[in-house]
This record gives structure tokens, sequence and C-alpha cells, in this order.
């Protein structure tokens, strides 16, 4: 029986900014150990018998670091298992998601093949008994199931959805109650949390999707039609068209398919579930120290308890301060009273209204070539540090109000500079003067490494003119 683990990896994440942005959601925070929650995920479905592929649905901006994300597991050595990916122009719930997952492993493997739908923000941490979960949630979807995992409540929470059984048998799907009510189910012994997992053959979710919301489906069907695939070894990739996804329904897969149907089962189990949803939840994965503290990187405190520390580049040092929230990058400082979590959400509304740039990314960003980081700017010039995969090249391009300066730290690069084409090893330097097409590209096998200054009236990423891509930025 195949197994197809497919991981939902977007959201904004917002009651985690400031390390969280809508260019580096929640799924790509790294845990203490290293890893982020995106990389759990992908190891949790890998690691279960019987699975023939990985599919991730993401956006189109998070593929290149949701590669790199994959790529560093395969070199650390975990098992080699082919990777797909579904790409989205931009979010659309996860009833399309969804959608387009199963008719995709319907067409590759079979109507009888079973998706285990995962969240890329979830963290599991029994992963034997996640393992034993599944084995039993794959033989009541091989029976025509859709089914979901409820988790047995550890305590009234409001911030969770809530499901009524009796065995494997839903009675009701429940919205996140009042306190009162959330106490209600937790002592009735009838409830379970909604983990947000399923697991269903493609064929059952997508017959159901035809009786219960056929407007979804048949949107998404004609949206896969119009898209652009591209396969290789272990690799396989939908790119969603924009103009057809456009016309497919908004809504989550619970409304439109799963509280409607009545082939839903639930398989209830304790398998260490988590939604870190807020920075109390992120801290409470960190030991405290003998006045309930939980720091995280470097800090020096005098009469401080109850708090939550991260700071991961500078020291923080706090004085007489209680049960406070305090998360340091290296652009953004985040100061919250731990009881007031949830309304971090907030400052991340009000950032992208006046469309601040903190809201969507870090002085760190990602792009299909490596990374840049601005290390300063101020009135005409911006410094940059720039890191270019080996064998990766950036766009053939020009700018209109800028000019820049390179200097290799490490590597080398290969330089298009107008009508000149040259090679620039490490400690040298070239100057590209606005107006001037230029590409860089590293043509060795280690990484190159370069400081780029820019100067002129404007610095904007935006002052960007592409004439030709690898990686399909050029206007069309």
């Amino acid at each position: 029986m195949k197994l197809i683990p497919t991981i939902l990896c977007g959201g904004a994440g917002s009651r985690l900014w400031p390390v969280s942005r809508e260019l580096h959601p929640k799924p790509f925070i790294r845990l203490a150990d290293g890893q982020s929650l995106l990389q759990k995920a992908w190891l949790r479905g890998a690691s279960l018998p019987d699975v023939v592929e990985t599919l991730t649905v993401t956006n189109r901006e998070l593929f290149f670091k949701t590669e790199d994300e994959y790529r560093e597991l395969a070199h650390a050595g975990y098992q080699a298992i082919a990777n797909g990916f579904i790409l989205e122009p931009f979010g659309r719930n996860t009833a399309p998601a969804v959608a387009a997952a199963a008719l995709r492993v319907a067409q590759t493997h079979g109507e009888e093949a079973l998706l285990l739908v995962l969240a890329a923000d979830h963290l599991i941490t029994d992963q034997a008994a996640f393992a034993r979960a599944v084995e039993k949630a794959t033989q009541l979807a091989a029976q025509g199931k859709l089914v979901t995992f409820g988790i047995h409540p550890e305590a009234p929470e409001t911030g969770y959805g809530y499901i009524e059984a009796e065995g494997n048998a839903v009675i009701r799907f429940v919205e996140k109650p009042s306190l009162e009510k959330a106490r209600e189910y937790v002592s009735s012994g009838r409830y379970l949390w909604n983990s947000g997992m399923f697991c269903f053959a493609a064929g059952t979710m997508l017959r159901e999707m035809e009786q219960h919301c056929p407007d979804i489906l048949a949107a998404m069907r004609n949206c896969m039609d119009n898209s652009r695939t591209a396969e290789g070894k272990g690799y396989a990739q939908v790119e969603l068209d924009p103009i057809t996804f456009k016309q497919v329904p908004d809504d989550s897969i619970d409304y439109a398919v799963m509280e409607k149907s009545s082939s839903v089962a639930v398989v209830p189990c304790n398998i260490g579930w988590g939604d870190i949803g807020s920075w109390v939840a992120m801290g409470d994965l960190t030991e405290p120290d003998v006045k309930g503290n939980r720091i995280e990187g470097e800090a020096i405190l005098h009469d401080v308890a109850n708090c939550y520390i991260q700071s991961n580049d500078r020291l923080v040092g706090a004085v007489g301060v209680d049960n406070l929230i305090i998360i340091d990058t290296p652009d953004a400082l985040l100061v919250a009273d731990r009881n007031r979590a949830q309304d971090v959400k907030h400052l991340y509304a009000s950032l992208k209204a006046q469309g601040h740039e903190t809201y969507k990314l870090h002085r760190t960003v990602h792009r299909p070539w490596g990374t840049y980081t601005v290390l300063e700017e101020g009135p005409r010039f911006k410094i940059k540090r720039i890191e270019v995969k080996p064998g990766a090249s950036l766009s053939l391009q020009m700018h209109h109000h800028r000019s820049e300066h390179w200097i290799v730290v490490s590597g080398m690069a290969r330089v298009v500079n107008g009508d000149k084409e040259l090679f620039v090893n490490t400690n040298e330097s070239t100057y590209i003067p606005a107006g001037h097409k230029h590409r860089l590209e590293n043509p060795g096998v280690v990484d190159l490494v370069m400081i780029e200054v820019q100067s002129g009236e404007y610095l904007g990423e935006d002052d960007i003119v592409r004439f030709d891509d690898k990686y399909g930025r050029v206007a069309q």
C-alpha cells in the first residue's frame, strides 16, 4: 500500500513575529536542536513504512527555501526519498491544497494510494506513538474512510477545535470553544482536540469532494490542467497557474468536506502533539531555571522571574521584570506580557498595513541562488553580504538608480558587466555602473561569498530590470 506524506507548508505565523515573517514563516523556525519545524514534519512522514514519495504544497516564493531545508537533511544522511512539490502562487486555504494533492497522487500513484496530510508547523515528540496512530489510520483509510487524528486533551484549551467521538466514530466537529465549554468537553471524556492531520485514499477524497464541494474540485482540475510540470531524478514539481488558481474557491478542508461527509473516522491518540502557535508554547519547549525563566541564547538577569528570552545574536540584560516574553532579532525586538502572547499578531498586522519591511523579510533573505544579508544601510548606500551556491547564477539584470561595487571574500565569481565577461577571484573586486546589464555566477564547487556596496539615489529591491533568469522571474 503506497503512502505519500503530504506536507502543507504555508501561513504567516503572525503570533511568532519577529522570528516568523511572511517569507520566513513558522515552519522554518529552528528549534533548540537545530532542526526546523518543516524538517521535523518531513522526517516524521519519511520515516514511516511504505512511503514512496513526500509531497509538499507550499508558496512559490518559499520553494527554494523548502528545497534547501530538505537538502540539508539529505546531507545529514537521512534516507533519500523522492520529493514532489505543488507550488501555489498565493494562499488559497487547505481545501484547494488537498484537492491539488489528491489529483496529483491519483494521477501518479493511483486512486488507491494513501495521502497522510501533515501540517509543517506542528510538533510531535513521540514518533513511535505517531507511527502506531498512522498504522491504524491507514487501515481505516483503506476501507474508504476520511481519517482525522484526535488528540486526547491535556487541558481545556480554547485555541483548538474539538471532535466529539465514540471510538473511531466521529459524532461531530466543534469550533474553538469558550473556556467554560472547553472545561465541559474535557471533563466529559468524549472530546478530542482536532489536530488538523488527515489520512485518506486519493480516490476517496476526490469522490467526497465531488459530492460536497464540486466547485472547488472542478476549478482545481482546470488549474492543474493549465499548470506547468517538471520532473527529474527523485524530483517532481507542479507550478500552479495563477490565472486559473485565482478562480478556485477559498475554503478549508474541514468546512468543505470533513464536517459534511458521512465517511469520516477518527484515530484517538497521545503522540506528544503541539501546535506551536505562540511564544508561550515555544518557550515551553525550553527547560526553566529555578525562577521559571527560559533562556535561548545569551542573557544576564537580575531579580527576573517567569520570563522567556530568546536572543541568538546579542546579549540581553533584564532587571526586575516578571512574566515577560523578550525576542531579539537583528532588526526587530519584541517585548510582551506572557498573558498577552496571542496579541502579537496585532503587531504583525499593523506592520503589514504600514508596508514595513519587518513583517515580510529578515535581514538575511533567501533567494533561489543563495542568500543576501543587509549589513548596514543609510542615505544613498547599502552594504550586503551575498552568498551564491555552487553552479548558481543571478539573473541578467540592470539597475536604473544604483551602482554596485563587488568584493569577493571567498570563492570565484564569473561576472557579466556590460559587454565584458570576467572572472573575479578572492580578494579582487569589480564595479557595476548604473544602467549596465550584469550577471553574477558561481562557476566553482564551493560557495561564493562577496560584499556588495550599493550607492545611488534609490536602493530599493524593486529597482531591478531582468532580461534573462533561469528561475522564471522575468516579466512576460
